[in-house]
């Protein structure tokens, strides 16, 4: 199949991600303080466990690309986590104007907007949630980390 420049593809459409027995994986969207929908993909652990409290890892995306590619790749592995794998603002399934643009205070809250949403969910221990920031989002982390206190571990792959 040829795709056209108008094209989108979701995880579930395509054959050309990976995928892993070990998690199952829902679509969710949330808003950031902007009241822009920022659209995400969760994973939890295949073997969830009634009433128990796993920690989160939220995972960025690089820059030009969305959450099915290597931020859905990382949110796969770490399948003993909750982890959810987010297309920032601008970028992919989540609002914004004009499209692919850079604005580090919007990807910043982004990032909190999505530990706000996780702190909603159960099976979620919310004073142990992590972000992975990769490429040129590597440094949104650091800065979205700087600014919320809830945020316990960072990483940034850049």
């Amino acid at each position: 199949m040829i795709l056209g420049t108008n094209t989108s593809v979701a995880q579930g459409d395509a054959d050309n991600f990976y995928k892993s027995n070990s998690v199952n994986t829902e679509k969710v969207s949330f808003s950031n303080q902007y009241k822009m929908k920022v659209g995400a993909r969760l994973f939890l652990p295949k073997e969830l466990e009634e009433g128990r409290k796993y920690p989160a890892v939220i995972v960025g995306h690089p820059m030009g690309a969305v959450k099915e590619q290597s931020a859905g790749l990382y949110a796969t592995k770490l399948a003993g986590f909750v982890t959810l794998a987010l297309d920032l603002s601008f970028w992919g399934e989540s609002d914004g104007e004009p499209r692919n643009a850079v604005l580090p205070d919007v990807y910043s809250e982004d990032f909190s907007a999505a530990v706000d949403f996780l702190t909603t969910l159960e099976n979620v221990d919310a004073g142990r949630i992590g972000i992975i920031g990769i490429c040129g989002w590597g440094g949104m982390a650091i800065n979205a980390a700087a600014i919320d206190t809830r945020i316990k571990v960072t990483a940034a792959m850049t």
